[in-house]
């Protein structure tokens, strides 16, 4: 069972998310990206809530053109989108096809000591696992979640991502998780499709995007939060010396273009001895604390802050204000062209 969405495309008055395309295999596809870049436009278009150009295909059948109740896709809202006047048993039994699936839905999620229970009395983490139930005993070819966990306090996001997980590896069909979340989206997912306006520009399984991003977009949305361009001066076998424009950094390279881009995560920026080559003269623009270490946020001339994670200890005396120097590690970083 394979879901693909091919050129589809949808117009408003203001914009247009796609055309884009997607296959989506058994398992889970979660889609990445910020928030109005047209990852819930993408679910609702292929559930046939909105007009679309383009082709939806489903185990090999065309849904375009369909009515929703009839392409057997099923979709979780980010809301529960709960009927209010049922009780969480007749909600479940609204989709139902076998009683018996109701039973077994609650206990996977459970929920089934709330089936007597009004939604209005259920908390919002007990609403997404009633809204999941009941659309798992519709038994549907195709599952799609818009998001399902953003309106969640982080203790209850954080139990239900493994929840979620655990159910959604059970099933056989393919799903669709939408979430803005880069740490939900890899523990939910078995792959990541990043969408950023309008237009998906790199799928995969979750490791290889994450650790082999394509695109400077792609990177960004995966962890990689300090984008540094620069010009190809000198190339080896593998390697690329970049200038920066203050200075030169040396770097895997596989990419073959001169106008490049540097990725690079925060634990792989550091403060800086004054004498690293790979370092480069600093503003200290912020320091947030965390638990055992603090991300240090710094400007620097040719171009957006760099973001380092370091230890705490490490910043004792900084403050905002402070000249520092940063160093990348680069073996850690990746050289991608530039965007455009």
């Amino acid at each position: 069972m394979t879901l693909r969405v091919c050129d589809l495309r949808v117009d408003y008055p203001a914009t247009t998310v796609g055309p884009l395309s997607l296959t989506v295999p058994p398992g889970v596809t979660a889609v990445l990206g910020p928030s109005g870049t047209g990852k819930s436009t993408l679910l609702s278009a292929i559930a046939g809530f909105e007009e679309h150009g383009g082709t939806v295909i489903l185990d090999g059948e065309r849904l375009d053109g369909r009515p929703p109740e009839d392409r057997a896709v099923g979709m979780v809202f980010q809301d529960g989108a709960l009927f209010p006047h049922l009780s969480v048993r007749e909600n479940l039994a609204f989709g139902s096809n076998d009683g018996d699936d109701i039973e077994t839905a609650a206990s996977r999620l459970e929920i089934d000591h709330l089936l007597d229970r009004a939604p209005e009395t259920l908390s919002g983490g007990e609403r997404q696992r009633v809204a999941l139930a009941r659309t798992l005993v519709a038994d549907p070819d195709a599952l799609l979640l818009d998001e399902p966990l953003s309106s969640l306090d982080a203790p209850i996001r954080r139990r239900l991502r493994v929840v979620l997980r655990e159910v959604l590896a059970d099933l056989a069909v393919p799903v669709l998780y939408v979430t803005h979340d880069r740490q939900e989206a890899t523990i939910v997912g078995d792959r990541l499709a990043v969408l950023v306006e309008g237009a998906i520009v790199q799928t995969g399984p979750v490791e290889t995007v994450v650790e082999s991003p394509k695109t400077p977009q792609a990177a960004q949305f995966v962890g990689y939060e300090t984008l540094i361009d620069g010009t190809v001066v000198e190339r080896g076998d593998d390697w690329a010396v970049v200038d920066v424009g203050p200075t030169t950094v040396r770097v895997p390279d596989d990419v073959g273009v001169d106008e490049v881009t540097i990725a690079v995560r925060p634990a792989d920026a550091t403060l800086a001895p004054s004498n690293s080559a790979t370092a480069l003269d600093c503003r200290v623009v912020s320091i947030t604390a965390q638990h055992g270490d603090a991300l240090v946020d710094c400007a620097w001339p040719g171009g957006d802050p760099i973001r380092a994670r370091v230890d705490r200890a490490a910043v004792a005396d900084l403050s905002a204000g402070d000249r520092c120097r940063v160093g990348i590690d680069p073996e850690a970083s990746r050289l991608l062209p530039q965007e455009g």
